[in-house]
């Protein structure tokens, strides 16, 4: 749609119709945020009783109608389009309405239309997307709507500040909307989401080893690439991807020459995971990629960067089993725990888990949840599990000090804990209510957190629309929420 917008400039005007699936997305201010995060720069029209749906016959999300000048159809196409598609109708409407002798009220009239846009946020961050935490205070944030990552050392509490602090350590990416590799300070991303970090042993193709030194993944989502950042140097490199949007899915290919798909996170999978070398090796060799856009989830071979579907036929749906008949539906989070690797399939509102040893590769298996159209805010357990979109999940100690998954209910705005065990899902902080309120458990607001990440006893969350990161300390009897300070 941006290509068909700069091409078309002065004749065409664009309207977004947003008739949301998810109750969330029915909502004024969520919408002018996500079109906000999304840099949106046409009018939307809140469709939340699909009238305007109804009345043109649309049946799928997204379809595209071409009005001429005095609000006749002239053409739709429904699901995923190119522009290409689109340009032969837009040129010969602009021939036909462009005559002296159109009809009166049906000529076409150039120039640009006024819009006003909302104010770009102010503060340190702006919409961040994913958090990693690692060992000893260290905290990446994937500020997404500035398109740079933030190394923060979090600091202990002090008396001048309530809550945890975070200084900032280094920044990646000039701050610049782009795809340039190179010094941090000059690199330029887009939209930026999951971030990995793996070990200074790490073998990647076409990047030259450096003793000791730490490799920072990155799926670079609007870009449509995965980037990996040399630290603490900060050189950042493009891995996988041409930079364009996959147009057909399930095509494999080698480093920059396979198209990506929205990329939403990756996480590393070690070579006992991955079938490659032998049991008992702990250093990675793959990178699992969360393919938004294809429904799927990719494995990117770092030895030699051969990148192909490993989960999932593609078909947007929720259906568990062998990885090539399972369907996933935009799976946007990922987490290694074990030999299981879970991750939040958002359009399904569901979390589900590829079980590694399984008898023909990963076994897909769903832990709660249960369809496309089934989601809400209800504790449970299983299938009896309703979530709204959730975009991330981190794994961390709960009760009793085992394991569990906290989860991003992001249209819930709201933080889950799933027992893996029990497959029981309860609220675990959020009141459910839209906002921006630090305090106990039921009392806390969040507005659409999206990444979460836990380390050293304390529980991460990229609180997203608030342009906050949140901290919530794990080893306390009750939960409570406190927002990240950020120092210079």
């Amino acid at each position: 749609m941006r290509e068909l917008e700069a091409r078309f400039a002065d004749e065409l005007v664009v309207i977004g119709v947003h008739s949301g699936k998810f109750r969330a997305e029915r909502v004024t201010a969520n919408i002018s945020a996500a079109a906000q995060r999304l840099r949106v720069e046409h009018a939307i029209v809140n469709d939340r009783q699909f009238r305007m749906w109804r009345a043109y016959g649309v049946g799928a999300w997204p379809t595209v109608v071409l009005l001429d000048p005095a609000g006749g159809i002239v053409g739709a196409v429904p699901g995923e389009f190119l522009a290409a598609q689109l340009v032969p109708l837009i040129e010969d409407a602009i021939v036909a309405f462009d005559r002296a002798d159109a009809p009166r009220g049906a000529r076409l009239r150039r120039g640009p239309w006024p819009l006003r846009l909302r104010p770009e946020p102010d503060g340190p961050l702006a919409f961040p997307g994913k958090v990693l935490a690692a060992p000893g205070g260290r905290l990446f944030v994937a500020d997404s709507g500035h398109d740079r990552i933030i190394e923060f050392q979090v600091e202990d509490e002090s008396s001048d500040e309530p809550g945890a602090g975070a200084r900032v350590v280094r920044v990646l990416g000039s701050g610049r909307r782009g795809s340039t590799d190179g010094a941090a300070d000059q690199a330029a991303f887009d939209h930026p989401q999951g971030l990995a970090l793996a070990p200074g042993r790490l073998t990647v193709a076409g990047l030259a080893p450096e003793a000791g030194a730490e490799t920072l993944f990155v799926a670079d989502a609007e870009n449509h690439t995965v980037r990996a950042v040399a630290l603490p140097t900060g050189e950042v490199t493009t891995i996988a991807g041409t930079g364009y949007q996959a147009r057909r899915s399930g095509e494999a290919g080698v480093g920059r020459g396979v198209a990506l798909s929205s990329p939403w996170d990756v996480e590393l999978l070690p070579a006992a995971s991955s079938r490659v070398a032998g049991p008992g090796s702990a250093v990675p060799d793959a990178l699992v990629i969360a393919m938004a856009g294809a429904h799927q989830l990719w494995r990117l071979d770092l030895i030699t960067s051969a990148v192909e579907p490993w989960i999932g036929t593609g078909r947007e749906d929720l259906s568990d089993g062998p990885p090539f008949r399972c369907t996933l539906a935009q799976p946007m989070g990922m987490q290694l725990v074990g030999r299981r690797l879970y991750f939040a399939d958002s359009e399904s509102s569901a979390v589900r888990f590829a079980d590694l040893d399984g008898r023909d590769g990963p076994e897909v298996e769903t832990l709660v949840g249960k369809g496309l159209f089934e989601f809400g805010d209800e504790d449970g357990q299983a299938g009896h599990v309703r979530l709204q979109h959730p975009y991330g999940l981190a794994a961390g100690p709960g009760p009793g000090g085992a394991d569990v998954l906290y989860v991003a209910d992001t249209y819930n705005d709201r933080i889950k804990r799933v027992d893996p065990a029990t497959r029981r899902s309860d609220a675990f902080v959020g009141s459910g209510e839209p906002g921006h309120e630090d305090g106990d458990a039921g009392a806390a607001r969040f507005w659409e957190p999206q990444g979460i990440a836990v380390a050293d006893g304390r529980l991460f969350v990229a609180d997203t629309n608030n342009h906050a990161v949140r901290v919530v300390d794990l080893d306390g009897d009750a939960p409570v929420v406190r927002t990240l300070h950020i120092m210079g």
